[in-house]
């Protein structure tokens, strides 16, 4: 059983299926005190976005908007380049896009 499945469940949703925070975010300036906060009870610390989220989330309305899309987990070794060429495929220039990627495949194979 992966990671996910043990830790990830969410109500609601079928196995399989899961929620994440990612994206663009507009903060409320609560967030920024729960933020400070947590640097002084925890300082020289690395603090971490989500658990605050989670706090701010406890406290006040926090909205959000759900989508149907795909993941790149960007942590991982090629997943940024995974993601680039999802989005540069998934955009308007497509052709212009898999052009240069058959050109830059090309010159490597030459070498």
């Amino acid at each position: 059983m992966s990671r996910a499945e043990l830790e990830l469940k969410t109500p609601g949703l079928r196995a399989g299926y899961y929620l994440c925070f990612f994206g663009m975010y507009v903060f409320q300036p609560a967030l920024f005190d729960l933020l400070s906060e947590e640097i002084q009870e925890n300082p020289g610390m690395n603090i971490l976005l989500t658990p605050v989220q989670q706090k701010l989330a406890k406290k006040e309305k926090y909205l959000a908007l759900e989508i149907q899309g795909r993941r790149y987990d960007t942590s991982k070794m090629f997943g940024l380049l995974q993601a680039q060429i999802a989005l540069g495929l998934a955009g308007q220039k497509r052709d212009e896009v898999l052009t240069v990627l058959l050109q830059t495949l090309a010159e490597y194979r030459k070498e």
